[in-house]
């Protein structure tokens, strides 16, 4: 027998980021059993500033942060006014349908779905509303050298590296 082994879930996390507008701010709400859950379409800007396209990315919202960023947003995006976020969405995949009405009623289609992990910062209208904090500067530092209590300021505003922000 080995007493090393562990029962901790491993997992690969595949995270894209980039910026992108709010969309369709909605509470789902399962058939059956399952917990209600915040949802948003990301519309994902891609290429060239002066000809973007857009990918949009129907997401599940993750955590506890993003959810009441989200919820703080929901009135601006019902008010058409243009909410632009920084964000970090996990595990992307795709989800294939049967289109069900209009010119494509009976053809395949396919949409992209993923989990919103991390809102970086949001504009509305082109003002900054909200800017994340890096995570460390709300932590205090560990001591060094036996020191306690240490108040240099040489590890703030540093974010933290990407792989161990994990929601």
């Amino acid at each position: 027998m080995s007493t090393n082994q562990s029962n901790e879930a491993k997992f690969f996390d595949l995270h894209t980021t980039g910026i992108g507008y709010l969309n369709r701010i909605r509470e789902v709400k399962p058939r059956g059993k399952g917990k209600p859950f915040m949802a948003v379409t990301v519309a994902a800007l891609r290429g060239s500033m002066d000809d973007a396209e857009y990918s949009y990315i129907d997401c599940n919202v993750v955590g506890a942060e993003a959810e009441k960023l989200i919820r703080r947003s929901q009135a601006a995006v019902e008010a058409g006014k243009k909410v632009l976020v920084s964000f970090r969405i996990g595990d992307i995949w795709t989800d294939a349908f049967t289109y069900e009405k209009g010119d494509k009623k009976g053809q395949p289609g396919a949409s992209l779905k993923g989990r919103l992990l991390f809102i970086g910062w949001i504009k509305v209208d082109g003002v900054t509303v909200y800017e994340a904090k890096p995570k460390d500067s709300a932590e205090p530092l560990p001591a060094q050298d036996g020191a306690a209590g240490d108040d240099s300021d040489d590890a703030q505003g540093q974010p933290e590296p990407e792989q161990r922000q994990s929601a």
